[in-house]
């Protein structure tokens, strides 16, 4: 039977904030990291793989402060590192796997620098490394589903979710359905607090106002698994090849057909690497 997300939605407070999370199995803890899409939640980004991580492992879907039903945050108190070390630290949890896609994989990549002893594994899909030049993407500024996706913060109508989730995956005909697309945006509007910090914080920096060093890269020593879409019109994978050649235990798998959300677009597939490797690793 499929999970219900009010049967493992839970809620903890940190020093700081107040987080809900969704919980789900036994065993060694894996944290999953959404991304900074508006309406996006540890549950919308990770429906299709909690349950089939949650065999394997003790699993942690975690709605970071200012997305979904955890606490607002302003841009000058958004320190998504520092947030889940708290989280950690509410639950006992001495060490984690962290998966994280986009915003979720740039937070994973620095807890791995700046809190070793913190992570056991690293697995990240999508994520952007900084303002770096690329060969591959576009120049000129954000990338153009960043554009999308800003826009949609602006004015989070289900027809501006439809045009952020057509630029989010590869297939539009299988996601970017009517029922989806309502669904995400009634999440986003129904926190206008959230848009509005999103929106507000973006001169400053928001949603990242702190950044993985590029060259602190090299010194991450845990085993990291790069996963990315060769399709990704948000953060082209030239950004995970990039991340290969600079993390010495690192592997990559390039899928094709697949856009900005590799776990939810290809999920039977990204559960399967997800548990070979973090069991074997």
């Amino acid at each position: 039977m499929a999970l219900d997300p009010k049967d493992i939605a839970r809620t903890v407070q940190t020093n700081d904030w107040k987080l809900r999370y969704y919980e789900a199995g036994s065993g060694h803890p894996v944290v999953l990291l959404h991304g900074s899409g508006p309406g996006a939640t540890g549950w919308s980004n990770f429906a299709g793989n909690i349950e089939a991580l949650a065999e394997h492992f003790h699993v942690y879907a975690v709605d970071m402060p200012g997305w979904g039903e955890s606490d607002p945050a302003t841009v000058d108190r958004l320190d998504h590192v520092e947030a889940v070390i708290q989280f950690l630290d509410a639950l006992g949890i001495e060490k984690a796997a962290f998966v994280g896609n986009s915003m979720g994989g740039q937070t994973s990549l620095r807890l791995a620098t700046e809190h070793p002893d913190r992570i056991s594994h690293l697995v990240t899909m999508g994520p952007p490394v900084g303002r770096m030049p690329t060969l591959f993407g576009a120049g000129g500024g954000p990338s153009e589903g960043l554009k999308v996706l800003i826009e949609a913060y602006h004015d989070a109508s289900p027809e501006n979710m439809r045009r952020l989730v057509e630029i989010m995956v590869y297939d539009k005909a299988r996601f970017a359905t009517p029922e989806l697309c309502q669904a995400r945006s009634d999440a986003a509007l129904a926190r206008p607090d959230h848009l509005r910090n999103y929106v507000d914080g973006l001169p400053k920096g928001a949603p990242l106002p702190k950044w993985v060093k590029p060259e602190a890269l090299p010194a991450i020593q845990v085993p990291t698994l790069l996963i990315h879409g060769r399709d990704d019109r948000v953060v082209s994978f030239e950004t995970s090849l990039y991340l290969l050649a600079n993390i010495p235990n690192s592997r990559l798998v390039l899928l094709n057909h697949c856009g900005h959300w590799a776990m939810i677009e290809h999920a039977d597939e990204f559960n399967r690497l997800v548990v070979d490797f973090v069991a074997n690793n």
